[in-house]
């Protein structure tokens, strides 16, 4: 053990450093973690969108078929300004129920995919709204953002590997 330390001392210097007051873990605290937090949220999304658009494709000949589409990347963008927000500003302390609270915030790890469906438009007589060109080309598009969140994953594990691998 003491070996592994004096060959990763730098790396037991960055990643290792002391949390006052708390006994809050490197992996806890660390927005690598988040990052990964974030990228898993993000390929469970993609391959929900897939689903739904894969339904939408099915059913483009079904009459009376109203399209859905996951709504997901403005709620998780929100969620991450206002915890970038919240996080400069000073604690308060209420010791009255009057007293105006502190502001709260939707945590990015609470934010889950919805799905809508669109009853407002109707782009046939047969009252169907799938447009197959859209629906292709917005299934495309999710392929394209999947493949990037897989390899930005993986370069991400890459690179731990990478770090907690003794060199000789």
């Amino acid at each position: 053990m003491y070996l592994f330390f004096m060959r990763h001392k730098k790396f037991v210097k960055f990643f290792f450093k002391p949390v006052e007051d708390s006994y809050m873990s490197f992996f806890d605290a660390n927005s690598m973690m988040k990052e990964v937090s974030v990228l898993e949220k993000g390929i469970g999304v993609a391959v929900l969108r897939r689903k739904v658009l894969a339904n939408n494709i099915t059913n483009v000949d079904v009459p009376h078929f109203k399209r859905s589409e996951v709504s997901f990347e403005s709620q998780l963008k929100r969620a991450l300004e206002q915890e970038k927000s919240l996080a400069g500003e000073s604690p308060l302390r209420t010791t009255n129920p009057l007293h105006i609270a502190k502001r709260t915030h939707i945590s990015s790890s609470s934010i889950k995919p919805r799905i809508n469906i669109d009853y407002n438009s109707a782009m046939r007589n047969d009252g169907n709204n799938v447009d197959i060109e859209d629906e292709v080309t917005k299934l495309v598009r999710n392929q394209l953002q999947y493949n990037l969140m897989i390899d930005r994953l993986s370069a991400h594990f890459r690179h731990m590997q990478r770090l907690l691998r003794p060199t000789v």
